[in-house]
């Protein structure tokens, strides 16, 4: 079982982007579930979502504490929240900014990660671009089909097209296509 912990802000859909994650798999012919753990549910709060992806049914409905990525929408969490816990050395790490490690004060901790498992990906910017919205949820799961390999590109499109129809879905293909290519290259 390969296990998604997506970290953001209330707004910034966290939990959308599990539903699409989890569509994704369901598209490949896998098992997979998705669902949020959130307090205060008002914009801008802390916001925490899962999704788990597995070739066998899924039994556990707990939160997922040790996952094998973490996603992360908003890199003002990255110095309030713990959003690493749990996160074994052999993790995948992502993170919707335009700043390197360097300027985000963490590249000493993502030096214990496999080479080509943590990427940075301007994720706002993309959908700023290509949507017209400040909104990385769909654009970093192409960053996330690259980075991980656990989920293909036109799966992650065709959960983006399901959960967007029309205009809008296709803008956030165009970005998280931009996304993939991104942290491809």
């Amino acid at each position: 079982m390969f296990q998604v912990r997506i970290h953001g802000r209330g707004g910034q859909g966290a939990v959308t982007a599990a539903e699409m994650l989890s569509v994704a798999a369901f598209l490949e012919g896998r098992h997979a579930q998705a669902f949020p753990s959130f307090g205060s549910e008002r914009t801008g709060a802390p916001v925490v979502s899962f999704c788990r992806i597995a070739d066998a049914e899924i039994r556990s409905r707990e939160p997922v504490v040790a996952p094998d990525a973490v996603i992360i929408l908003d890199p003002t969490l990255l110095h309030c929240v713990d959003v690493f816990q749990g996160l074994p050395d052999s993790g995948y790490v992502l993170i919707n900014s335009g700043l390197g490690f360097d300027a985000l004060h963490i590249a000493d901790y993502m030096a214990r990660f496999p080479k080509g498992h943590t990427h940075t990906v301007p994720g706002t910017e993309l959908a700023k671009q290509h949507v017209g919205r400040p909104l990385p949820n769909a654009v970093l799961l192409g960053g996330f089909a690259a980075v991980s390999g656990q989920i293909r590109l036109d799966s992650v499109l065709a959960a983006i097209r399901e959960t967007f129809p029309g205009p809008v879905g296709e803008a956030n293909v165009k970005a998280a296509v931009a996304a993939y290519e991104h942290c491809l290259s």
